[in-house]
């Protein structure tokens, strides 16, 4: 493995900063993940530090790749779930590089780098048809596909089904903060799910994040006709995505 086959990812979360160097021949990681709780309040100069904390102690000398949970346009910020909100119209690109002293730097959203991650390295069907990537966790995140091409900053997390934002009903954090077992927490995640399949009509789901790892426990309780896949990067995606993209062509 060349260097140039190693990539430094971060992903920026509204409970964590997670770093780690990534094998971009297999998207494995090199050595341990690094994790640093997400200041509070968690503006764009307190996360800047965390960041360049982080490369500090991979002692990382090339560009970096980070993914966070707002809309990247134009490598600007237009929102911010579960972080500030001060972040918004943050030039995110200018931020990270003057903190990280120059260095090449590539922002995008973070269920968009997940995604991407899971297209390269992870599941067959994500690379085939019109496939919806989710992530449950703090929200849910979303990333829409067509062959593997990625339709940038959907925020299906938000959209309203019932009365209340997808992602206040069904992440994996509302299931935590009300202890629901799994099995009511799916009927939620399939009423989500069913609201979903009737507007897009996709080839099929793939589910990401923490809770991804205990699929068996509640993937086959969903319902929808939309086949549904349990993502194979689990948990890394979101680094492994965002150090893809340092040297790809895939920042909006």
């Amino acid at each position: 493995m060349s260097n140039e086959s190693i990539g430094l990812g971060i992903d920026i979360g509204g409970s964590g900063v997670k770093g780690a160097l990534v094998n971009l021949d297999t998207g494995e990681f090199v050595g341990d993940r690094i994790k640093i709780a997400t200041p509070k309040p968690s503006t764009p100069e307190a996360v800047a530090d965390v960041v360049a904390d982080i490369v500090h102690q991979k002692e990382w000398n090339g560009p970096v790749g980070i993914c966070m949970p707002s809309v990247i346009k134009n490598q600007t910020a237009l929102s911010a779930a579960n972080i500030d909100k001060s972040w918004i119209g943050v030039n995110v690109h200018d931020l990270f590089t003057k903190r990280l002293e120059g260095r090449k730097v590539a922002v995008l959203n973070d269920a968009d780098s997940a995604g991407l991650a899971e297209v390269a390295y992870g599941h067959e069907n994500a690379r085939q048809g019109s496939v919806i990537f989710l992530t449950f966790g703090t929200g849910i995140g979303s990333a829409f596909f067509m062959n593997g091409t990625l339709f940038p900053n959907t925020e299906l997390g938000h959209m309203l089904v019932g009365k209340q934002e997808a992602e206040h009903q069904a992440s994996s954090a509302v299931k935590e903060n009300e202890e629901l077992g799994f099995k009511k927490w799916a009927k939620r995640v399939d009423t989500v799910l069913a609201e979903y399949e009737k507007l897009f009509s996709p080839s099929c789901f793939i589910v990401g994040g923490g809770i991804s790892r205990e699929h068996e426990k509640w993937v086959p309780r969903l319902t929808v006709e939309t086949p549904v896949y349990p993502a194979e990067l689990r948990n890394r995606a979101g680094i492994v995505g965002a150090a893809m993209a340092v040297d790809g062509d895939v920042t909006p």
